[in-house]
């Protein structure tokens, strides 16, 4: 139970300040510590993303950090990629996918540090263009989310920043909103498979909301560029991890934001 409660913090303290999450840490715990297979792990991750969303949604939500409209918006098409991607993750070798997907991580993190020198991000999209590429980062992050274990903040963060223009705390606190169907969506597909362990839940629940209060509340104290900068440094530590995966083994899974 202590275990479980620890895990729990640490990863929504993680999510919190970062607007993921936290699968990143809490899943190889989960594995290395508790001795989850990785499929458990991941169903088990996506279910304490629900109460990640709405712990940290109502920290950045208190301090006006979060845009109702565009988390409807990813909320709209990730529900649907979320569970696509939950099922596709039961049937493809994870050892390249990791890889690419370490390597597409790290472009988004070098992306991010590199803002200011974006001519594009200088003036944000309106209208139907913010619209489509709101709709787009969902299916993005939901299919994201429902391989990877994660939230899908790895994606939706960077395409809200980048492209539509937002501050890193709005779109992080909207990540974490989008989190709640999202999270729901592919969870409920590893259930259905019974890979979720409902008596980790009772430690991890309430570690999560107490750390994804905090990591909020942090979070909301650091300038924007800081902030980003953070999240940057997160993407690339999550990259890297996963550009060195070892050959393909039997039953492995993947670790998600």
């Amino acid at each position: 139970m202590f275990m479980s409660l620890l895990i729990g913090f640490l990863a929504g303290v993680f999510g919190g300040i970062a607007g993921v999450g936290g699968g990143a840490v809490m899943i190889p715990m989960m594995v290395g510590i508790l001795k989850l297979s990785q499929h458990r792990a991941s169903g088990t991750s996506l279910v304490t993303l629900v109460f990640t969303g709405i712990a940290g949604t109502i920290a950045y939500a208190a301090q006006g950090y979060v845009d109702f409209f565009a988390a409807l918006l990813l909320a709209a098409t990730a529900i649907f990629s979320a569970r696509a991607g939950a099922r596709f993750s039961h049937s493809i070798p994870e050892a390249k996918l990791r890889q690419y997907y370490g390597a597409f991580l790290i472009f988004i993190a070098l992306s991010m540090v590199l803002k200011p020198w974006l001519p594009h991000v200088s003036i944000p999209l309106a209208g139907w263009e913010k619209v489509l590429v709101l709709l787009a980062a969902g299916i993005f992050t939901g299919f994201q989310s429902g391989i990877m274990g994660g939230g899908g903040g790895a994606v939706s963060i960077p395409a809200m920043v980048l492209l539509a223009g937002f501050s890193q705390h709005v779109a992080q606190g909207t990540s974490l909103l989008v989190m709640v169907p999202t999270g729901a969506t592919a969870a409920w597909t590893y259930w259905r498979r019974g890979n979720v362990d409902m008596g980790l839940l009772r430690g991890m629940i309430p570690g999560i909301l107490i750390g994804t209060w905090a990591g909020a509340t942090i979070a909301g104290y650091l300038p924007d560029a800081n902030l980003r900068y953070l999240f940057a440094l997160m993407l690339f530590w999550i990259g890297s991890r996963y550009l060195r995966t070892p050959p393909p083994s039997t039953g492995d899974d993947l670790e998600g934001a």
